[in-house]
């Protein structure tokens, strides 16, 4: 796991952002690899809304296990999603990391955002970091901030604050989804580590985000909900006789492949 890590790790570039795609289940995962892509994430909503639950309410946390261990062959570095750690007991937080460190998760999201729409005291979430750090020292861990993706009043002096706090008690990088274009600048200057920005259709691409010094972008629920979308595009063109509106999906075969290649039986 520390050969994976540090790879992981050495991906995060300021000025030549690592694009993370982030998938939901074993075949959007596979077809990630198989695209070459070199580490993938997940996304809380598409873990979440695959399994019948709502995200960001703490609901998943046997589901990330079991998406983890079925993921664990595939030939890209896997960073998780857990919410807020599950809990809100630090050692708690770092038992369960440490559960998916096990199954060769290389990194993690941790954020402060809670489900009635608060924030975590800042000193409770870098307690879950230190936690974490303690219990998996070279694990990639993610914390992320939701001062801007929650509204909170004073965002931007609140995101800084905690980048900061973060930063302190360990943390790797820094995630700071919905911030403004125009702060992204000044959090990949002041915050210290590697700065994780939520790709945004229309905003900023890549290479601008890089001049800013960004060192990873995240596409969040946007493939996941973009899956979404398209089988609903296909099943209304079906219904209303428009086959040749079909857009071009991947084959019978093709898939079939991805399963074969990479699947996820091998491994208990």
């Amino acid at each position: 796991m520390a050969e994976r890590a540090a790879t992981f790790h050495a991906l995060h570039r300021p000025g030549e952002p690592l694009l993370l795609p982030n998938a939901w289940d074993h075949a959007s995962a596979a077809a990630l690899a198989a695209h070459g892509y070199p580490a993938v994430g997940t996304t809380s909503l598409g873990v979440a809304a695959a399994g019948g639950k709502p995200d960001a309410v703490g609901a998943t946390r046997a589901e990330n296990l079991a998406l983890a261990r079925r993921l664990r062959d595939l030939p890209v570095l896997l960073t998780v999603d857990v919410e807020g750690g599950f809990s809100d007991d630090p050692a708690a937080v770092a038992d369960y990391v440490a559960e998916l460190a096990a199954l060769g998760v290389v990194g993690v999201n941790l954020e402060d955002g809670r489900p009635d729409g608060t924030l975590a005291p800042p000193e409770l979430a870098a307690a879950k970091i230190a936690a974490v750090r303690a219990a998996v020292p070279g694990l990639f861990v993610n914390a992320r901030t939701d001062a801007w993706w929650l509204g909170v009043p004073g965002a931007r002096d609140e995101a800084l604050l905690r980048s900061r706090a973060y930063r302190e008690a360990g943390a790797d990088g820094l995630f700071v989804p919905g911030a403004p274009d125009d702060t992204v600048g000044l959090l990949a200057a002041e915050g210290g580590r590697p700065l994780n920005v939520l790709h945004r259709p229309g905003g900023p691409g890549l290479a601008e985000l890089g001049r800013l010094g960004v060192a990873r972008v995240s596409t969040g629920s946007l493939l996941f909900r973009a899956a979404l979308g398209a089988a609903l595009e296909v099943a209304d063109a079906v219904r209303a006789g428009r086959a040749g509106d079909l857009p071009a999906v991947p084959s019978y075969g093709w898939v079939q492949e991805l399963t074969g290649r990479f699947g996820s039986g091998r491994s208990g």
